[in-house]
């Protein structure tokens, strides 16, 4: 159980879990059991139980158990935009080490964010998007006045692909939306949310499929229905974006205990 924009699971995997891959959200994970390894950004990192792992939009990275045991974790997948309003606007923040060692405190104000059998509600919401933004901007600073986004103009824009991710809006309509030209577009468009207006839309697309197949709609239906051309080109997609196919996706989630 999630929130908007917010999320959350636990798995557990053995050997590869996941091929090579990119979302374009925050990960921001617990290791529960056994060592987790990932390459990212040309590196080969271990999480250990206790340890926190933060994955930022669009950066490349797999995930594979350390030793013949396995592990399990929980994880939050995070809508940079969230992120990005906490912030006010300005771009949004980077940890170059994705593997962090927790205080007590920062443990604390992020328990709630990875207890995936308790609902979060508009205040346990906001609790966790504050504690995660405290999180990443620790050590960064504060930015400055320059680095100011015309944000306004790139929700409606996020806004516009997200009412209708199967039906792609021409360069040109967005352009006229935002009242931004193709290039400046794309480049606040990643500062703002992490990733390009083109690859937020397929993510979309895939949220919508994630949806059908949890209902057991048939693969084909679920790729027509989402706006892909195929069954086939959703399945890559989706390996793309999860490292996982659909299958292998569904199979390898962990339900929450019932309250």
């Amino acid at each position: 159980m999630g929130a908007q924009g917010i999320e959350r699971l636990e798995a557990r995997f053995h050997g590869r879990a996941f091929a090579p891959h990119r979302h374009d959200t925050y990960a921001i994970g617990v290791t529960l059991a056994g060592v987790q390894t990932f390459q990212y950004r040309g590196v080969l990192r271990r999480c250990l139980p206790g340890q926190c792992h933060v994955l930022h939009p669009d950066e490349l990275h797999d995930g594979a158990a350390g030793s013949e045991a396995g592990f399990g974790y929980r994880i939050a997948y995070v809508d940079p935009a969230l992120v990005q309003g906490a912030v006010g606007g300005h771009p949004l923040p980077f940890i170059a080490d994705p593997v962090l060692n927790l205080t007590n405190a920062q443990r604390g104000r992020l328990a709630g964010l990875w207890d995936v059998n308790r609902p979060l509600d508009d205040l346990g919401r906001v609790d966790a998007i504050t504690a995660i933004t405290d999180l990443l901007m620790v050590g960064l600073g504060t930015p400055g006045q320059s680095s100011m986004l015309p944000f306004r103009a790139l929700y409606a824009v996020r806004d516009r692909i997200s009412a209708d991710p199967a039906a792609w809006p021409s360069i040109a309509t967005l352009e006229h939306l935002s009242g931004l030209d193709r290039w400046t577009l794309a480049r606040k468009f990643r500062a703002a949310f992490g990733t390009s207006p083109s690859r937020f839309r397929t993510m979309r697309q895939l949220d919508l499929a994630r949806g059908l197949i949890a209902r057991g709609i048939p693969l084909a239906h679920t790729a027509a229905s989402a706006g892909f051309a195929d069954q086939s080109h959703l399945s890559r997609q989706f390996k793309r974006a999860y490292g996982l196919s659909p299958g292998q996706w569904a199979a390898a989630l962990v339900m929450p205990n019932p309250t």
